[in-house]
C-alpha cells in the first residue's frame, strides 16, 4: 500500500478532501491500491505542518473586472479550515503540492509580510486603494493564533491609516476589535462574514475546521457592536444542498447586527470540481447526481465557466432565481444597500528615524 499521507482512508479524519493527487503541473500521479490488508484503525490523523516563507512583497495585483478590488495581501498559503469547496485550492498546485488534502494540511506562514508591507508602503510610487485580505485564504484560521501574522499586518495599516476589506470564516477575528474598531472609526475597514449553511452537521462536513454556523453568527454581533460595519456573506450557495437556506442565512446575519450581504454560487476550477464530486459522492449519495446535475445547468453542461461576469453567479434559470430571492429577502431585511465605501483620503505613512520634520 502507498504510503499513510497519500492513501484516501489515511488522515482523512476532520478534513474534508478525500485524496491528495498531485496538482496540474507534475508529471507522474499517485494511486492507493490495497494489499489485502486492513487498514489498522489506530491510524493517527495527518496532521498539519507549517513552513515558513520570506516573501520580497505582500501586495498581490490584479486586474479581474468582476471583483471590487485590485490589490490584496495573503498572510498563509494553503487553509487548515479545509472548505471542500475553495475555489484556492489549485493554488497550491504552483507549489508542488496537492490542492487535496496538502492544502489542508501543508501550510506555509510568511511571518515577515507585515514588515515587507511597510516597505510596498513607503515607496513614494505607492497610492492607496483598498486591499483586500481573506479573499484567497482565510487571515483567521487556526495558525493565525500562533503566528499573529494578520495582527501585525493591521497594526501596519492603521498606522498608515490604510484601508482594508477583510473576509473570513474565523471567529478568531474577535482579537483584533481593538484594531479594527479604531479604523471603523474614522471609515478604514470593513468585515465580510461568510455563513454557508446554518446546519452544524453540513456545515462540519463541508467546512470541518471552520467554527460552527452559530459561532459565525456571534462574531457577526460582536463584531457590529463594536462598530465595525459587517457584511453576512452566503458564500457560496450550494446548488441542491444549500440553497434552500438563503432567506434563513441573510434573516440571521441581519438579527445578528450586518449591515449589508452578499452572494456567490459555487465555483469548482481546475481541481477543485473532482474533488469536490469524491466529496459530494461520499457525503450525500443520495443526491450528488442531483447537485452536480444543478451545479452545471449553471456553467452550460461543464462543472465550471469561468468566464468574467459568469463565473461568479452561473447563468440561467437557477441562477436568475437565487439572484431574485437574494433582491427580495435583502430589501425586506434591509440589506440591500452597499456598505460605505472605505476612505484613502487619509492615508499617511508614519514618521520614521531621520525623517525631515514639517514646518507645520
Amino acid at each position: 500500500m502507498t504510503s499513510p499521507d497519500r492513501h484516501p482512508d489515511f488522515g482523512a479524519r476532520g478534513r474534508a478532501a478525500r485524496t491528495n493527487r498531485p496538482g496540474r503541473f507534475e508529471r507522474h500521479d499517485r494511486e492507493a491500491v490495497s494489499d489485502g490488508w486492513d487498514i489498522p484503525e489506530d491510524v493517527p490523523t495527518l496532521r498539519t505542518t507549517v513552513d515558513l516563507e520570506r516573501p520580497r512583497s505582500v501586495i498581490t495585483r490584479n486586474a479581474s473586472p468582476d471583483v471590487p478590488f485590485d490589490r490584496s495581501i495573503n498572510p498563509y498559503r494553503g487553509c487548515e479550515h479545509g472548505c471542500i469547496y475553495c475555489f484556492a485550492r489549485p493554488t497550491h498546485a504552483y507549489l508542488g503540492l496537492s490542492p487535496g488534502l496538502d492544502f489542508e494540511t501543508r501550510l506555509i506562514a510568511r511571518p515577515e509580510a507585515p514588515e515587507a508591507l511597510v516597505r510596498e508602503l513607503r515607496a513614494k510610487s505607492y497610492r492607496p486603494a483598498v486591499i483586500a485580505i481573506g479573499t484567497n485564504t482565510d487571515p483567521y484560521q487556526p495558525i493565525e493564533k500562533t503566528h499573529q501574522i494578520m495582527r501585525r499586518i493591521l497594526k501596519v495599516l492603521r498606522d498608515f491609516r490604510h484601508p482594508v476589506g477583510i473576509v473570513t470564516k474565523g471567529s478568531l477575528i474577535e482579537r483584533d476589535i481593538d484594531i479594527l474598531s479604531d479604523m471603523a472609526r474614522v471609515g478604514l475597514t470593513h468585515v465580510g462574514i461568510s455563513v454557508t449553511t446554518l446546519d452544524p452537521e453540513v456545515s462540519r462536513a463541508m467546512e470541518p475546521r471552520v467554527p460552527a454556523p452559530a459561532r459565525r453568527l456571534q462574531t457577526i454581533r460582536r463584531l457590529s457592536d463594536a462598530g465595525i460595519p459587517v457584511r453576512v456573506m452566503v458564500a457560496p450557495v450550494v446548488p441542491a444542498l444549500t440553497d434552500h437556506e438563503l432567506e434563513a442565512i441573510l434573516e440571521a446575519g441581519a438579527k445578528a447586527g450586518a449591515q449589508a450581504a452578499s452572494w456567490v454560487m459555487l465555483r469548482l476550477p481546475r481541481e477543485v470540481s473532482e474533488l469536490f464530486r469524491e466529496w459530494v459522492e461520499e457525503q450525500f449519495p443520495d443526491r450528488a447526481a442531483r447537485i452536480m446535475g444543478r451545479v452545471r445547468s449553471l456553467h452550460g453542461g461543464r462543472d465550471y465557466d469561468p468566464e468574467w461576469g459568469k463565473r461568479m453567479t452561473g447563468e440561467g434559470p437557477f441562477a436568475d432565481l437565487v439572484r431574485h430571492r437574494f433582491a427580495v429577502a435583502t430589501r425586506r431585511l434591509g440589506l440591500d444597500q452597499p456598505l460605505t465605501p472605505l476612505r484613502t483620503d487619509l492615508f499617511r505613512p508614519p514618521p520614521q528615524a531621520g525623517d525631515q520634520l514639517s514646518l507645520f
